[in-house]
């Protein structure tokens, strides 16, 4: 069966040759939205948008709209001689600033972003959270046995939270841990010689994620207080070989060339 071939559009002559018609057009709406004088520029060119349906540009004069384009619609009817406008809009071109596309707020969110007097909305369907009462005595919530799974969710049920982490949101969470300031890629890690798992001020998590994470208890450690991984490490570990030895006394010297003898 042969390709239909699409029918281009002619650039009807009438509509083309209405310059005059469609500037006034952009310049009325022009000073319309400014309120001030127009800012309609040259005269760009007319395109074919359809049957007897012409496109005509104008630059924008604006400072604030580089490379914008006032943008009018000319129509004609059939077997009329006069054009007629059909919209006046200002777009952009080739080169234009525009604002980034626009996201939800939960996807727009970064951390930091909440203040200590900012509350977020609640997101209904998180698929990070889960009913904290869905699972039952020898079920996971993603079909999979597992002890574990179950004494979490009943102790999390016990505090009366409506909401408990789900699978997704406990490996989000772990993979944001780990790949972070506080596990085995950071910086201070690599320059220790011993890990976290190995020093007495390491406090594991209790719950699935207890054999990769604890707290750091140590108030010398820049990690204080914070979530690190069991291979994390620093300069304030607990059995580290640096020893502090007592600062040697030297002798009593009593320096004369500085005081005036009585």
């Amino acid at each position: 069966m042969p390709a239909t071939r699409t029918r281009r559009p002619v650039l009807d002559a009438v509509a083309a040759a209405a310059v005059d018609l469609a500037r006034a057009a952009a310049e009325e709406v022009s000073r319309e939205t400014s309120g001030g004088p127009s800012t309609v520029g040259d005269h760009l060119g007319a395109a074919p948008e359809g049957d007897r349906v012409v496109v005509h540009r104008f630059a924008s004069t604006d400072p604030g709209y580089r490379d914008w384009a006032w943008t009018v619609v000319l129509a004609r009817a059939s077997r009329a001689k006069t054009a007629t406008v059909s919209e006046v809009a200002l777009l952009p071109e080739a080169g234009a600033v525009l604002a980034p596309a626009w996201l939800p707020w939960d996807e727009r969110l970064r951390p930091g972003d909440v203040g200590p007097h900012d509350v977020l909305p609640r997101i209904p369907d998180d698929p990070r959270l889960e009913p904290g009462y869905t699972a039952v005595p020898g079920t996971r919530p993603d079909g999979e046995e597992g002890e574990d799974a179950d004494r979490v969710a009943l102790w999390e049920l016990g505090l009366g939270r409506a909401r408990v982490l789900s699978p997704e949101g406990r490996d989000d969470a772990a993979t944001r841990w780990y790949t972070g300031s506080h596990g085995p890629t950071a910086e201070q890690a690599r320059a220790s010689a011993a890990p976290c798992a190995s020093c007495g001020f390491y406090l594991r998590l209790a719950g699935p994620l207890s054999t990769v994470f604890g707290v750091c208890a140590n108030e010398w450690s820049p990690s204080d207080g914070r979530v690190v991984s069991v291979d994390h490490g620093c300069g304030a570990h607990s059995e580290t070989d640096q020893v502090l030895e007592p600062e040697p006394r030297g002798s009593l010297v009593l320096d004369e060339r500085g005081v005036d003898p009585v």
